[in-house]
């Protein structure tokens, strides 16, 4: 029986790409492809995959806040990160949102398949590049941001992304159907937990930890 895969970067190149290079594989089927994290989870939703094959950086909803919410939803599903970066706080909040696997795109041509072979027998799965990463944390060399971003909630992570994109109070109080004032609270906190102090801040802190594009 194939491995079930869906995909999900907010490139179309790049997705041509991993379906193109899955396709030659007999034991993987690619059942689906997803744009940004929100279609990510609708796709999983209609179409139970194995495993889950998500970009970290993509706009709006970020890999590492679908990733949260897809082990939530659905704690059977594997999820491997793929990105540019090898940068420790991604590589950490992947694997503390639940990935099973992080791989470099510059080497998925040769691995990805390995890798989903590996996670679907239950191991993990870690290029070297990031391999090297975890080690370094290992030793004590962790930044203290990551332990920072890990205090934040789901709605806290939803705000910050919204207000690192440009949006007012008012227009994430709609977009989360929330009120305003709720917003407000939400940045209060955000700010006082990660000891921040303007919008401006903000917005490094959340295109530095993939919170949303950069």
């Amino acid at each position: 029986m194939s491995i079930r895969i869906v995909l999900a970067d907010d490139h179309k190149m790049i997705l041509a790409a991993l379906r193109s290079l899955l396709e030659k594989e007999i034991d993987i089927a690619v059942v689906g492809e997803a744009g940004d994290g929100a279609a990510l989870l609708e796709l999983v939703e209609r179409t139970a995959p194995d495993i889950a094959v998500v970009d970290v950086g993509m706009p709006g909803m970020n890999g590492i806040e679908a990733t949260r919410r897809l082990r939530a939803a659905r704690p059977d599903l594997k999820v491997i990160a793929l990105s540019a970066y090898s940068d420790k706080r991604f590589v950490l909040e992947m694997l503390d949102a639940g990935a099973k696997g992080y791989l470099i795109k510059a080497s998925a041509g040769d691995e990805l398949p390995r890798a989903i072979r590996a996670i679907a027998q239950g191991q993990t799965y870690l290029c070297p590049e990031v391999a090297g990463t975890i080690v370094e944390a290992a030793r004590g060399k962790s930044s203290p941001e990551v332990n920072a971003a890990a205090k934040l909630g789901q709605r806290e992570r939803e705000v910050l992304a919204l207000l690192a994109e440009g949006k007012s109070s008012s227009e994430i109080a709609a977009r989360m159907h929330i009120a305003a004032s709720t917003v407000e609270v939400h940045r209060r906190n955000i700010m006082r937990k990660l000891d921040l102090h303007s919008v401006a801040e903000l917005t490094k802190y959340a295109i530095r930890e993939g919170l949303t594009s950069p």
